[in-house]
């Protein structure tokens, strides 16, 4: 009786440890827009379909300016960056438009802290 009743609550324990939702973690992106142009930003998740803002907007740097953009993520969650030219989707950064290009160096693994400053230039 001891036996089934140990299975049963390990069972119970098992499903709990399933169902936990993933922990939440928070990053800040610093970004430097040292192009001549606006540009335009979106951050990716490479592990569920994310994207930071989201709803069709975009974070949006003028010629010269530096931007915090803190962002909620799953912890252990690869979060890349694309940008571009604002007006000029052909001239990206990162993974640019709609996460649709490879990189090297845009991505960070969600783990808290922030990034260092990610330096768009010409």
């Amino acid at each position: 009786m001891v036996a089934r009743a140990t299975l049963k609550w390990m069972g119970v324990a098992l499903a709990v440890a399933v169902a936990a939702p993933a922990l939440a973690a928070d990053v800040t992106f610093v970004m430097r827009n040292d192009h001549p142009n606006a540009v335009e930003v979106e951050l990716y998740s490479q592990d569920r379909d994310y994207v930071w803002p989201g709803n069709n907007q975009v974070f949006y740097l003028d010629d010269g300016e530096t931007k915090q953009i803190p962002l909620s993520c799953e912890e252990g969650e690869t979060i890349c960056y694309g940008a571009w030219i604002s007006g000029d989707k052909q001239s990206y950064w990162g993974t640019g438009p709609d996460n649709a290009e490879n990189c090297d160096n845009c991505c960070y693994t969600c783990e808290g802290g922030e990034t260092e400053q990610i330096n768009l230039t010409e």
